[in-house]
């Protein structure tokens, strides 16, 4: 009766909808509800509140490894999925360890225009997001 349908398969906004879905239920693990908005709301696509009353996260749904100017001082966490690993990062964190760790941010996309995103995550970027990978329900224990 149900069949699962190829990623590929759907147009972007069912992506955006099927990643939401894919990321909410990796932080209901962690004790999060997350809401979707219906438009960007202070540079979040959801928010995820934890059960404890007080822990807000104000996310923004990407589909690779981002820092973008426009996030800096808004309070945002960037969520993608990267293969089985979902991340959930502190954009200016990630950007501050960045920084130090690489020097500062280059390329085109950023001296241009602000920004800068990996299609791939790089090996280095993996050790920055190590703390932010969202395990899976299989893989808490």
């Amino acid at each position: 009766m149900l069949k699962p349908v190829p990623y590929e398969k759907l147009n972007p906004r069912q992506q955006e909808n099927y990643n939401f879905h894919k990321v909410a239920a990796r932080l209901a693990n962690y004790g999060f509800n997350s809401l979707r908005l219906t438009d960007d709301w202070q540079g979040a696509d959801f928010i995820a509140c934890h059960i404890d009353g007080e822990t807000f996260l104000k996310v923004q749904l990407k589909t690779r490894l981002v820092v973008d100017r426009k996030y800096l001082g808004k309070g945002i966490f960037i969520a993608f999925l990267d293969g089985p690993d979902c991340f959930v990062y502190p954009h200016d964190k990630f950007l501050r360890s960045w920084m130090e760790d690489r020097g500062k941010p280059g390329g085109k996309g950023w001296e241009e225009n602000g920004r800068r995103s990996w299609p791939r995550t790089p090996a280095w970027a993996r050790k920055l997001l190590a703390d932010f990978r969202i395990e899976t329900q299989d893989s808490i224990s």
